[in-house]
């Protein structure tokens, strides 16, 4: 850790961050609201990371290829455990999440294959829209659990429970950026895995 910069250091952070995140949220012994508000904690200051290294890097030049790696890869089980584990809940629905999860190993492999033609698939607008409000609709998910545990979709998934309503619309426009977003990289660059070359 000693040698690392500032924004790597931030990112390995956010990494360690993501069992505490997990264990807090389905710890359910520590009672109804405390190991939800213990995640929430947790997977903000986690989110406060992906923030902070990305910014501290471009303004310091501090970007180095171990971030390039680590950053993405960071960000996608932080999505992944927090999605995995909301469904565990029952508070967003699987379909929902199944699609995310598509999509996210879809582009990395499409970054994996462009990485061998020596192209760097850069984040666009929208791929950053979709992860800032994957972000935020999670916190506000999670927030709601604590303000209304009686009413949230767990453990019979309830569909009139207006939380678990919320949940679902938050959640289903996260999946439209999403597949919108994953849309446009695969136009961009799915000339290089073209079946007819």
């Amino acid at each position: 850790m000693k040698s690392m910069n500032l924004p790597n250091k931030l990112t390995v952070l956010r990494v360690v961050l993501i069992p505490f995140f997990m264990f807090f949220l389905l710890c359910f012994e520590l009672g109804e609201r405390t190991h939800t508000i213990l995640a929430l904690i947790v997977f903000i200051a986690a989110s406060l990371t992906d923030m902070l290294d990305g910014k501290i890097a471009r303004s310091q030049n501090l970007v180095t290829t171990f971030g390039k790696f680590l950053d993405p890869l960071a960000d996608k089980l932080l999505v992944m455990v927090a999605l995995i584990s909301f469904t565990f809940e029952r508070w967003i629905d699987p379909i929902a999440v199944v699609i995310i999860l598509a999509r996210e190993f879809m582009v990395t492999g499409l970054r994996l294959v462009v990485a061998g033609e020596g192209v760097v698939v850069a984040a666009g607008i929208w791929g950053k829209a979709k992860t800032a409000f994957t972000m935020v609709a999670m916190i506000v998910i999670m927030f709601l659990q604590i303000l209304y545990p009686e009413l949230k979709g767990a453990p019979d998934l309830n569909w009139h429970s207006p939380v678990f309503l919320i949940n679902e619309a938050l959640i289903w426009i996260a999946v439209v950026l999403t597949v919108v977003s994953g849309g446009i990289y695969l136009k961009a660059y799915g000339k290089y895995i073209d079946p007819n070359e």
